[in-house]
């Protein structure tokens, strides 16, 4: 939480062992090169004091951050339409649709929900450094659904504490290349990077972090040998679903990185995935919150089809 600009966390057992930076970017979720730069400025104290970045944590060690002012966005305000679920003083929910970055970087300087959110809200948390304002979690960008983005740093801080204590609740919804026996099922094995390509990530490394997600069978359409799936991540990885369903030998459609199987429906030429629901306490308020992005046209369409093709006897 924040005081007088100055951040507070307590060091997680999920975070011990790390080393500063690193944890520091969980708690406060910002990248990990802004992390190091507050501690290599002499902003962040672990348990009182001024340490080095590689430092590594222990479990219960109080942490204090003191962000520099904010300062202009490098991105710039574009006048890209929004799907606005809820917005108020503290924050603002959209609909992302598949396909949009959700911020400035390499091959993506413009055109992102970062400059869309600047133009529209012109009033973003400057926490989250000059290409991501406001950012507090993120989507592929072939993922569809709903995102929130804070517009001032408590705000920000507040629900970055919420995503690493686990208490945000999120549900997908995926179109799946198998049909699995069973109705659920749930994945446990740690994430990192991949042993071979650095841009992937897998369970088959050996500094992997705790991951969890669950999920559920809603409908199998065995005619073309897929499923749409339920599914809930219970901690935020990098790819955490696309990875776990391939590894559980359920690669997403549309998905060409992750699996075996490489499987394309036809009028989809992205990951089927869907951030349904998003539910989370006001960081303000305190009330709960709850909100839910119908599906998209392009999934919606594909799920008629394939029902047809299935026929009205279900399963």
């Amino acid at each position: 939480m924040s005081d007088s600009g100055v951040l507070h966390f307590v060091v997680g057992e999920s975070e011990a062992g790390q080393r500063l930076d690193r944890a520091l970017s969980d708690l406060a979720g910002v990248p990990r090169s802004q992390a190091r730069r507050w501690i290599d400025q002499g902003r962040v104290r672990l348990e009182g004091k001024v340490v080095r970045a590689s430092r590594a944590v222990v479990a219960g060690e109080q942490v204090e951050a003191e962000p520099p002012d904010a300062v202009a966005s490098e991105a710039a305000p574009e006048d890209i339409p929004l799907s606005v679920l809820y917005e108020d003083a503290d924050l603002i929910v959209v609909d992302k649709p598949a396909g949009l970055v959700v911020h400035p970087g390499p091959g993506h300087p413009s055109g992102t929900l970062v400059n869309a959110l600047l133009h529209h809200c012109r009033d973003l948390s400057g926490i989250g450094g000059v290409l991501r304002p406001g950012i507090v979690h993120r989507l592929d960008r072939g993922t569809s659904g709903v995102m929130v983005a804070a517009k001032n740093d408590a705000a920000h801080a507040a629900l970055a504490e919420q995503f690493h204590d686990h208490t945000i609740e999120r549900i997908y919804r995926a179109l799946v290349v198998g049909v699995p026996g069973a109705d659920e099922g749930r994945s446990d094995r740690p994430i990192g990077r991949h042993p071979r390509d650095r841009k992937k990530m897998s369970v088959r490394t050996r500094s992997g972090r705790p991951a969890r997600t669950r999920w559920r069978v809603e409908r199998r359409f065995r005619v073309a040998g897929l499923s749409w799936l339920e599914v809930r991540p219970e901690t935020g990885r990098t790819h955490q679903i696309r990875v776990h369903l391939s590894a559980a030998g359920l690669p997403l459609v549309g998905d060409p990185n992750y699996g075996r199987s490489r499987r394309r429906a036809p009028s989809l030429d992205r990951p089927a995935l869907h951030a349904a629901v998003l539910g989370f306490d006001h960081p303000t308020g305190g009330e709960r919150l709850r909100f839910e992005a119908e599906t998209p046209p392009d999934l919606a369409d594909l799920l008629g089809r394939l029902s047809r093709r299935e026929g009205e006897s279900g399963d």
